[in-house]
């Protein structure tokens, strides 16, 4: 069997260090380093353009100047992984919803625990919002990357969608 290289590079943001990871041609996954205790990657002068543009366009989300990614990924899990992972991706910038919703979604009504465990897989957070996902009673469940960076995630783009202009305070 021969597997394709897997190219991998660090990005600073404000959640922490990510790891960023590709096939060459797709975003394959984004580690959050403290909870994997992954060790430093020494960043690889000819890293993908993939990578690139999701450094650029993950500086961008942060800077305030994106809503959506447009970067190409390639998510690997089960059909109902993927099924729940292109509803939670539907799921607009600074709104939520919850388990149970992308449960009937993905057309089993008794699948919220499911859900759930779909999400914990997700290895391209941010990109694919899964940090939007929340209970039923508004509460913040599970976060692979641990709550407060799906707390901070929320918090940010709910202040974003209430005033997305250039706030010079913010500097």
């Amino acid at each position: 069997m021969n597997k394709s290289k897997e190219y991998i590079s660090n990005y600073h943001s404000p959640l922490g260090s990510l790891q960023i990871k590709s096939d060459g041609e797709n975003i394959t996954g984004i580690d959050f380093l403290d909870t994997n205790n992954q060790a430093p990657v020494v960043e690889d002068e000819n890293e993908p353009s993939v990578i690139s543009e999701c450094k650029t366009q993950l500086t961008e989300y942060f800077n305030r100047e994106r809503k959506e990614f447009t970067v190409k990924i390639k998510p690997e899990g089960s059909a109902f992984e993927k099924r729940v992972w292109t509803k939670v991706s539907a799921v607009p910038f600074g709104q939520v919803d919850s388990y149970s919703s992308i449960a009937k979604l993905v057309g089993n009504v008794n699948s919220s625990r499911a859900v759930g465990n779909a999400n914990r897989r997700n290895r391209i957070p941010v990109i694919i919002p899964c940090h939007r996902i929340i209970s039923m009673d508004g509460k913040l469940t599970g976060y692979a990357g641990g709550l407060w960076r799906k707390k901070w995630l929320l918090e940010f783009e709910k202040t974003q969608r209430q005033q997305w202009i250039f706030n010079p305070t913010d500097i």
